[in-house]
């Protein structure tokens, strides 16, 4: 039931992209707001000017002494920790505290909800979810932790069939009734350290998104590799069903309702005899087959059927800056992968590949050691073509392993892969570094990657 909200005072705790979306929400439920941000009126730009026409109340700097405690609720968003002491005043004086997400979701009751959690893998499974409920003609937001807030379904929440939300573990902190039809959580390893005590304490957030489900309506997803997630499942009163790349679960608890089993060329739900293949280029490498098996998993569970499922597996477009293929030209496959900020990341990207692979790398470093990716790629990266400011110390790491050649400009790079790669072989981008020494965000390095790639 939507809560009435109309004349009561609430309070919207951060103005980023979600908090801003809360605030609108509000807005048109005729709330009172009151909105807060640490940064100045100036800083915030075209937001405060929108508050102001609006006529919320606005404090930036340090919250008002006293100011939570006078409200009816307060929303808070995600990068707002909720150990702060003000909010615990709140708490302490009966003020409830929302995130976002529970605020959009009391207005979204009775839409199916499928939520998606883990350390990686969230976004491409969210996307790739959306993609196959779409394909089965149902009107679906997809959105959360990606792209869109969840508020900004809840404003028209006639005009949807299915919610495909991605929630990270700062908005799952912040739900108290949220209920998703199906939740998945796709793997757990250690992230947000300086959030959270301990390892444990991470993966407690990540449980949440099970507390709310009914045993008689809804079901969980899980990977049935990774033990720590199993582990999170014990908490789960709903049907568990797992995806696995072996078929040997790492542990017998809890008893799964069916399995996802990895194939050659796709993977089968054994528990329904079902097939499926993976062709789909934007879905290469074990964890996107893991993706896949978790997305199929929510649709199919979900009352998707299963042509829509395939026909969604085959025209999933992928993310953009995430193994991105570009165009494929003269035999040679061009490959944006800039969101690979960081070591780990390349290593993902590598395993999608089986060789012959020309690595365009380099950027602002993060002070990692670049010998696992070195390790990695023997016997599939023929070359490197460094650009950015760790130009040399990349160059100092394959020394012994593969051909270097400094490039030192991206626009440098592509030129010199047109020139070395030959049919058959992949261009990758996949730079282990960030992008701040020669772009504004790894976005606009993917861009102009592009760019350049399609210009040749």
């Amino acid at each position: 039931m939507n809560p009435s909200l109309s004349g009561r005072k609430v309070a919207v705790f951060g103005l980023a992209k979600s908090g801003v979306a809360a605030l609108r929400l509000l807005v048109q439920q005729g709330a009172k707001v009151t909105a807060l941000d640490a940064r100045s009126e100036d800083a915030l730009g075209d937001v405060a000017k929108e508050l102001r026409a609006q006529g919320v109340e606005l404090a930036t700097g340090a919250t008002p002494p006293g100011l939570l405690t006078r409200q009816d609720l307060v929303v808070v968003s995600p990068g707002v920790p909720l150990s702060l002491p003000e909010l615990e005043a709140a708490r302490t004086s009966g003020v409830p505290v929302w995130g976002e997400i529970e605020l959009a979701g009391r207005f979204l009751t009775g839409t199916r909800f499928l939520g998606i959690t883990g350390t990686n893998g969230k976004s491409t499974t969210t996307a790739l979810t959306g993609e196959l409920y779409a394909k089965a003609g149902l009107r679906t937001f997809v959105g959360g932790n990606l792209g869109r807030p969840l508020a900004e379904a809840a404003m028209s929440p006639g005009d949807w069939d299915a919610l495909v939300v991605e929630l990270s573990s700062f908005q799952l902190e912040g739900i108290h009734q949220l209920k998703p039809t199906g939740a998945a959580i796709l793997n757990l390893t250690p992230d947000h350290l300086d959030r959270y005590a301990n390892h444990a304490e991470y993966g407690a957030a990540k449980a949440r998104i099970f507390m709310n489900q009914d045993p008689a309506s809804d079901f969980a997803v899980v990977n049935a590799d990774d033990a720590a997630v199993m582990g999170l499942a014990a908490s789960a009163r709903v049907p568990v069903y797992g995806f696995s790349l072996t078929g040997r679960p790492v542990v017998d608890a809890p008893k799964l309702a069916g399995l996802a089993i990895a194939r050659s060329g796709g993977f089968e739900l054994e528990f329904a005899g079902e097939s499926y293949t993976l062709t789909n280029r934007s879905l290469r490498g074990a964890h996107n087959a893991q993706n896949a098996m978790a997305a199929a998993l929510l649709a199919r569970l979900g009352g998707v059927a299963k042509d829509a499922v395939q026909a969604g597996l085959d025209s999933y477009p992928g993310l953009a800056h995430r193994l991105e293929s570009v165009r494929v030209l003269d035999g040679v496959e061009w490959v944006n992968d800039s969101k690979a900020t960081n070591v780990d990341s390349v290593l993902v990207a590598l395993k999608a590949f089986a060789g012959d692979v020309w690595l365009i790398a380099g950027g602002k470093g993060k002070g990692a050691p670049y010998a696992p990716m070195v390790e990695a790629g023997q016997g599939k990266v023929k070359g490197v073509l460094t650009i950015g400011q760790d130009a040399d110390a990349l160059a100092r790491a394959y020394a012994n392993d593969a051909p270097v050649h400094a490039c030192g400009t991206l626009a440098q790079a592509v030129a010199k892969a047109r020139e070395v790669a030959k049919a058959g072989d992949t261009v990758l981008l996949s730079p282990a570094c960030a992008s701040y020494d020669q772009f504004k965000n790894f976005e606009d390095r993917g861009d102009t990657f592009k760019r350049l790639v399609g210009a040749l």
